[in-house]
């Protein structure tokens, strides 16, 4: 569907994604401009319609592009040997931060993303996070280890009461830092506040 823009020299990729990306995460869907993201990316209005059909076509395509991006990456440097899902939560984590850090503009239009309301992208959005969410979570969860959990729980539901939390955790994180910079989030506060959940969910469900 995207051939066409897939197709060109990564300079000019690079170029026309970070302008839609900081037009994007600084006024949100229905406020951002077109104009504003060719004149910055130094193209016309016709060629950016030439790659994407419309404004919408070109969010979602910003959308799909990092979060594949960010899958990729934690696939790739993620210890698939370590099977504790307590440990696997905290890694991730950590991993998604670093990302977050080292492409901040993608951050920036992530944590707009969320609570966009704009009813032309809404439920799109909708159906690509909840799919995301579902398919991340068989990719990076499926195979955890059963063992430490005690005798008589209903693993799964622990399981998913774990999973909740976590997510939970990770919205009201998102909401809490919807207009704070990436450079000013503090990883280490973060991190300490999961574990203080994650201690709590070991000690209930653990042996």
């Amino acid at each position: 569907m995207f051939s066409k823009f897939l197709n060109l020299s990564k300079d000019k990729q690079d170029r026309i994604i970070n302008a839609a990306l900081r037009e994007f995460a600084l006024k949100g869907y229905q406020n951002a401009s077109t104009n504003e993201i060719v004149k910055q990316a130094g193209i016309s209005k016709g060629l950016l319609f030439h790659y994407f059909n419309n404004k919408k076509d070109l969010y979602l395509f910003l959308f799909d592009y990092f979060i594949e991006m960010l899958m990729e990456e934690i696939h790739a440097h993620i210890d698939w040997d370590q099977r504790d899902i307590f440990i696997k939560y905290r890694n991730v984590a950590i991993l998604k931060f670093g990302l977050f850090q080292k492409y901040p503009n993608a951050f920036e239009f992530i944590k707009r993303v969320y609570p966009e309301d704009s009813s032309e992208v809404k439920p799109d959005l909708e159906n690509r996070k909840k799919e995301f969410l579902n398919k991340g979570y068989k990719d990076l969860f499926g195979d955890i280890d059963l063992t430490p959990f005690k005798e008589g729980i209903d693993i799964e539901k622990a399981v998913n009461i774990i999973y909740w939390t976590m997510e939970g955790f990770a919205y009201r994180l998102q909401a809490q830092t919807a207009s704070v910079p990436v450079s000013q989030i503090q990883l280490e506060d973060i991190i300490a506040e999961l574990d203080v959940y994650s201690e709590m969910l070991r000690h209930s469900f653990y042996q």
